[in-house]
């Protein structure tokens, strides 16, 4: 092969890696969730809840606890898994220790051994007993209901702390997750780009009456209705007001 078709030969190459890479990199920047590029109105976001709340005046967590400190836990045990998972091993742990001493006593290898079937459990028993040690420590034991103190807490993020400083505390925070962002974005009803830009929007549309309850009916509505494959358009409460514009049909 002369030297002139080995160059060509490797420009080739080259050009191929080059829109390999592009291509790699379209698809990174590409969001996952697609954006209503209309936001909705006032009048359809106050519209919006007021369906959800009658059709579901008294929405709750779909984990199972009967304190802020098992709440906690639940929250922190959810992460990357499912809620009838969390539910299952926690049917198990609490009734042995549902308290921050209880748990330090078992030690991180009898935390593993309740919650072995949930995702991440090793990191995750780790940092529940390091929270632990800390609540033990600092607080008599007891969950703050301060922002800052629980998100000091090794494995408490942002949204951990926003669901027990809502759902135990009565806070009206928002605490994000995959399916309140897709409904947030797919609707219109608070668009953007990253969870936090998404809860920031939605704290700023929603109507102050309707806040205390909307991250359990936008979860909720996220998981049954406003599916990620294949939302169930035709049978949703909101679907006129929706800025959606791939609905699924009627069967």
């Amino acid at each position: 092969m002369s030297a002139a078709a080995i160059k060509k030969t490797a420009a080739k190459k080259v050009a191929v890696k080059k829109n390999s890479a592009n291509k790699a990199v379209a698809a990174v920047k590409k969001p996952a969730t697609p954006r209503s590029s209309k936001r909705m109105s006032r009048e359809e976001v106050r519209e919006m809840f007021t369906r959800l709340r009658e059709l579901n005046p008294h929405p709750k967590t779909e984990l199972e606890y009967s304190s802020p400190f098992e709440l906690l836990v639940a929250v922190a045990l959810s992460a990357q898994a499912t809620d009838v998972g969390v539910n299952k091993a926690t049917r198990k742990l609490f009734p042995v220790a549902n308290t921050a001493q209880a748990i330090l006593d078992l030690g991180e290898e009898g935390l593993k051994r309740y919650i072995a079937t949930i995702g991440l459990f090793n990191a995750k028993a780790k940092n529940v007993i390091a929270a632990c040690a800390i609540l033990v420590e600092k607080y008599g034991g007891e969950v703050p209901a301060e922002r800052a103190a629980l998100e000091a807490l090794p494995g408490v993020g942002r949204k951990t702390a926003n669901v027990v400083l809502n759902t135990a505390f009565g806070q009206p925070t928002m605490a994000v997750d995959t399916h309140i962002f897709r409904v947030g974005n797919r609707t219109g009803l608070a668009p953007g780009k990253d969870v936090r830009a998404v809860e920031d929007g939605l704290l700023k549309a929603i109507p102050e009456e309707f806040l205390l309850d909307a991250h359990h009916w936008l979860i909720l509505h996220g998981r049954y209705v406003c599916k990620a494959r294949k939302p169930d358009c035709p049978q949703c409460v909101i679907r006129d007001l929706c800025h959606f514009k791939d609905k699924t049909a009627d069967a």
